[in-house]
């Protein structure tokens, strides 16, 4: 591996998107399923918002709307550093790979929660993905000039690993504890081999298997034996 791509929220992060989409989608149609969390997470905001096809409005207006519930779903649950983030980070920075984090919020948000943490990170620093979402291929092939194969990504979002595995790069996932996630459900039809339920379960030794198993070939299952 010679980048390591970590994801900001559900990562290093409190996850504190699916509390929010849930009831957003649920107050809108009565029911929240795995297919709506495939059509809204780790798309570009205006794609999600054109998903939900809000009645007499635009996906900007619905936008809107999200993140000023979202708002004030903050006022009692914060956005917080992850417990175990800052010693993750040293182990990820003591492989000698290249270190980037990644989300779909713009710059300030990186700087307003992980300005301490900044020193980690190579290039950029942080990369904002919401107009090219999930952005494997953006973030190692144009702004890092490597080849997918050669990087790992860490993420709390399913459709971030099937397109992981369809470019050949590695992932570990750390799905969201949320009651009414499908997170873990996807990620294991995805065939996600390492799935964590703490930061401190990417150790040096899950680090050097995924290393292995990426370069041996046996990271992702073969298409003709994954589920689903």
């Amino acid at each position: 591996m010679r980048l390591i791509a970590v994801n900001i929220d559900g990562v290093l992060l409190n996850d504190t998107f699916s509390p929010v989409i849930h009831q957003f989608v649920t107050d809108l149609r009565g029911t929240y399923t795995a297919e709506d969390e495939r059509a809204l997470l780790s798309q570009p905001q205006l794609q999600a918002a054109a998903a939900l096809a809000v009645p007499g409005t635009t996906p900007e207006e619905t936008v809107e709307a999200y993140f000023r519930r979202r708002k004030e779903y903050l006022k009692d649950h914060p956005v917080q550093v992850q417990e175990g983030s800052r010693a993750l980070l040293d182990r990820l920075r003591a492989t000698g790979a290249l270190l980037v984090c990644y989300g779909g919020l713009g710059r300030p948000h990186f700087d307003r929660h992980l300005a301490s943490c900044a020193g980690y990170f190579d290039g950029p620093g942080y990369v904002c993905t919401d107009q090219f979402r999930p952005g494997i291929r953006e973030i190692t092939e144009d702004i890092f000039q490597l080849a997918c194969h050669q990087a790992l990504f860490i993420d709390d979002v399913a459709r971030v690993a099937e397109a992981a595995r369809a470019l050949g790069a590695a992932f570990i996932g750390h799905p969201t504890s949320y009651e009414h996630s499908f997170q873990r459900q996807l990620m294991h039809e995805t065939g996600v081999r390492h799935v964590v339920d703490s930061l401190d379960a990417i150790d040096e030794r899950l680090l050097r298997t995924v290393d292995t198993e990426a370069v041996d070939g046996s990271l992702w299952p073969r298409s003709d034996s994954s589920a689903g």
